[in-house]
């Protein structure tokens, strides 16, 4: 559930009272990388999460949006992948120009890319965190990378600050109980995103957010360098819309750093949805609800 309180604006259009539905194809992933000194030497390991291709389909109106997804054999991604799992909920609340993200990502089952692969089938990391951002144009409308409840009808770019904070829990799952780090990690970051709008139905949007902060691997405290990008192309018209979004962070510790734990989470996602009215019933159920909550 997520709350939808927009600024009405000439700059961009709201389908607020419409229901938005839409088949998606997501692939996403939340992988590290490990760097460590060995004997005078450099060493790093890269550990990729063996499961991320999704389909699925979403349903929202006003602050109701619901979404499932699942993982088909199909996709070559997700081919001999043993007991891996991935499980992913990310949202956003606005109210007015004040942005809140919330991200939850679960994975089980990685490999270790290095001189040999080695499968690590019950490492399972858990992430969850979020960004709170203020945007400053009134005229600009994240809503329209973010979701499809709005569209940018005029070109217009803001300035955007973030302030970021993430815990993620390492568990080897070998039953003896110690095989766990917990990493918590805090960022303040200066963005600037834009929307190109071409001939009112086509959008071309990009943003690039630099960033710095601080990283707490299990005590062990030093500076973080943070990089995250956005960009959308789509198409949109009243009852129909498509596009692709490709969204990445990464956060990469100091090189002082004792133990280095960089960390990106990326994602990839084609979207093809259809707008319509609500039906009757469920307009009287929403106004009923929305009565309550004013009383």
């Amino acid at each position: 559930m997520a709350q939808n309180d927009s600024l009405s604006s000439p700059f961009f259009k709201s389908y607020d009272e419409k229901v938005t539905s839409s088949l998606y194809f997501i692939d996403t992933s939340n992988s590290f990388e490990f760097l460590f000194d060995a004997g005078g030497q450099d060493k790093h390991l890269n550990l990729i999460p063996n499961r991320r291709a999704q389909i699925g389909a979403n349903l929202s109106y006003k602050f109701i949006d619901v979404s499932y997804g699942f993982s088909p054999q199909f996709f070559d991604e997700n081919k001999d992948n043993s007991d891996s799992k991935l499980f992913t909920i990310s949202t956003r609340f606005y109210h007015k120009k004040w942005m809140q993200s919330i991200t939850f990502i679960n994975q089980k089952g990685f490999y270790i890319e290095d001189d040999v692969t080695l499968f690590l089938p019950r490492l399972r990391t858990t992430k969850i965190g979020g960004t709170t951002s203020y945007v400053f144009n009134d005229k600009f409308s994240f809503k329209t990378i973010a979701n499809q409840k709005e569209w940018q009808t005029k070109s217009a770019g803001s300035f955007i600050p973030n302030l970021s904070f993430y815990y993620t829990n390492f568990d080897l799952n070998d039953g003896s109980g110690g095989e766990h780090s917990d990493v918590y990690l805090a960022t303040l970051s200066a963005s600037y995103f834009y929307n190109l709008v071409i001939k009112e139905k086509f959008l071309v949007s990009a943003g690039l957010s630099p960033g710095f902060g601080f990283n707490d691997v299990d005590g062990d405290v030093s500076p973080l360098y943070e990089v995250t990008g956005s960009f959308k192309i789509g198409y949109n018209v009243d009852s129909f819309f498509s596009f692709i979004n490709l969204n990445f962070t990464d956060f990469v510790q100091d090189t002082n750093a004792k133990i280095r734990l960089n960390d990106n989470f990326s994602t990839f996602k084609f979207t093809i949805g259809y707008r319509f009215n609500p039906p009757k019933k469920v307009k009287e159920v929403y106004e009923k609800i929305k009565l309550i909550n004013k009383q």
